[in-house]
């Protein structure tokens, strides 16, 4: 209780608890990231094989999000706890496996200083409140579910659907908005992009989003109720038409090449969440002038 009082009164203490904790965080957010998608494909094909009455495969050492302990992808080797703490053990390391000396992707530090950052500004920007609490949970759950989505074009429901419940749970209590808010704040996330889908796909007779991204924004609505989607989805929009022209010209990528679109709502939804209400009155006033 003591300790609760303490960073209630010390916002500076707070903040550094919490990216503490998101560094930690960002650890485990990089076996999901990896391990995730691999359990998932595991299970697709062992329905595929039970489907097609196929002998099932033996059952091999377990793969779970715990199991087996971290190791090196190179040479195997087991990673030590103090080779797996976050920041300081990969720049101890110089980015090097300690055993066959391959690099360690710098990717992996800076999903924890993401992740750390990221908390360390919740906590500022909300203090110390449940309000937070339930804030960092989501931002970690984003931004796991972006970076799957960049690297496989997957919105597992697995994380999604979980966080769409907290979101209506914690409103139940009006933590973020109303209850009626958040409920019909996932039913018009959904139904908002599955229209813009038919839409779309019965003018060009092309898929252009993933049902994953319905249920993304189905998520969003239900934490900051229908109010945050207008402005969700038009900086989702405005950024992934930047960031994606960006992008398709560095990879020098083709016109029809796919781009997720999960990780631009996760932006979007995220920064509606924080600074919706201020953006949308800073620009009343600017339309006002």
């Amino acid at each position: 209780m003591m300790l609760f009082d303490f960073l209630a009164s010390h916002t500076l203490a707070f903040v550094l608890c919490a990216a503490l904790l998101g560094l930690l965080a960002g650890s485990f957010l990089n076996v999901v990231i990896y391990r995730l998608p691999l359990m998932m494909q595991r299970e697709w094909q062992a329905q595929a094989r039970e489907f097609l009455e196929l002998p099932a495969e033996s059952a091999g050492a377990t793969f779970n999000l715990f199991l087996p302990p971290s190791r090196c992808p190179h040479c195997a080797h087991s990673i030590r706890p103090w080779e797996n703490i976050p920041l300081l053990s990969w720049m101890a390391l110089r980015g090097r496996c300690s055993s066959c000396k391959k690099p360690i992707p710098a990717r992996y530090p800076l999903v924890e200083l993401a992740s750390g950052l990221l908390s360390g500004y919740v906590a500022w920007h909300l203090g110390f409140t449940w309000q937070a609490g339930a804030m960092l949970l989501l931002t970690w759950g984003l931004l796991a579910m972006s970076l799957i989505d960049i690297d496989h074009q997957l919105l597992p429901d697995s994380l999604v659907l979980p966080l769409l419940w907290l979101g209506l749970i914690v409103n139940s209590g009006d933590l973020f908005v109303s209850l009626v808010d958040a409920l019909w704040g996932a039913i018009a996330g959904y139904l908002s992009l599955w229209t813009v889908y038919w839409l779309f796909k019965l003018v060009t007779g092309k898929e252009g989003m993933g049902y994953g991204d319905f249920k993304l924004l189905a998520m969003i609505g239900a934490w900051g109720g229908w109010q945050v989607l207008p402005l969700t989805i038009l900086l989702s929009s405005l950024v992934g038409a930047v960031l994606g022209s960006i992008l398709l010209r560095i990879r020098r990528a083709a016109q029809g090449t796919p781009i997720p679109f999960g990780p631009y709502l996760a932006i979007a939804g995220w920064v509606a969440l924080l600074w919706g209400d201020s953006i949308t009155r800073s620009y009343l006033q600017f339309a006002h002038i």
